[in-house]
């Protein structure tokens, strides 16, 4: 099953990628792993998978105790402050970044355990209630606020578009994110890159790609519906 999907996620992006006339190497394939146990992911470690994406801390750390060590892990849930320093030397990039405090925490770790942290500054470029992230205007404001800050650096944006049936919908919160890259791209801020913007999940992910998403979260697309404990 996991191979089948996979073949599929692929070729989708390919396919989005060619209809946005763009470079398919400029597009990485996120595999949204929470809640999915070792033998799954290896499944698509075993199909080339090496990006694997995960909500809580406390499962990254498991599986990374576990697992290759060429996998590159990214944190792409809300992250509390008391949980940074068990993953700031084991993850590639941590998606989720919404608060200056967040940041000094990362910032703190990362010097102590002597690492440079990438990170994305997350934007509820929706103003959805429910969502975490800081709204489009305020992000050029973290942006400057966190820069400076020791042991990190700042490589793009990340958003968590609305859930909705018809793609379509979100096409223009993708648009707006690129946008706002694009924006802050031109103030030429020390120790900020706009290279990756983290936008598009299983429902979405070709319109993102079209509206220049660099990294796809696909979770259920690869590994079906999401398990939880009972």
């Amino acid at each position: 099953m996991i191979k089948e999907n996979l073949d599929l996620v692929r070729e989708r992006i390919q396919e989005a990628v060619k209809k946005a006339k763009r470079a398919s190497d400029k597009v990485l394939l996120i595999a949204v792993s929470k809640t999915k146990p070792v033998s799954m992911l290896m499944e698509a470690y075993d199909q080339g998978c090496r990006d694997f994406g995960e909500n809580k801390v406390q499962e990254l750390v498991n599986k990374y105790e576990t697992m290759p060590k060429d996998i590159r892990w990214h944190m792409i849930g809300h992250l509390q402050r008391n949980k940074v320093k068990y993953i700031v030397d084991k993850v590639v990039l941590i998606h989720s970044v919404d608060s200056l405090k967040l940041a000094e925490e990362i910032s703190r770790e990362a010097v102590k355990k002597q690492v440079q942290v990438s990170i994305l500054i997350e934007v509820n470029i929706a103003g959805e209630d429910s969502k975490f992230g800081v709204s489009g205007k305020e992000t050029e404001q973290l942006i400057r606020q966190v820069a400076p800050l020791p042991g990190i650096h700042i490589e793009g944006l990340m958003t968590i578009a609305p859930y909705v049936e018809n793609p379509e919908e979100n096409r223009q919160y993708f648009a707006q994110l690129k946008q706002l890259s694009v924006d802050i791209t031109r103030k030429n801020i020390d120790n900020v890159n706009m290279n990756v913007l983290s936008m598009g999940m299983t429902g979405d992910y070709t319109v993102a790609i079209e509206e220049g998403a660099t990294c796809v979260r696909v979770g259920t697309g690869i590994f079906g519906e999401r398990q939880y404990p009972v």
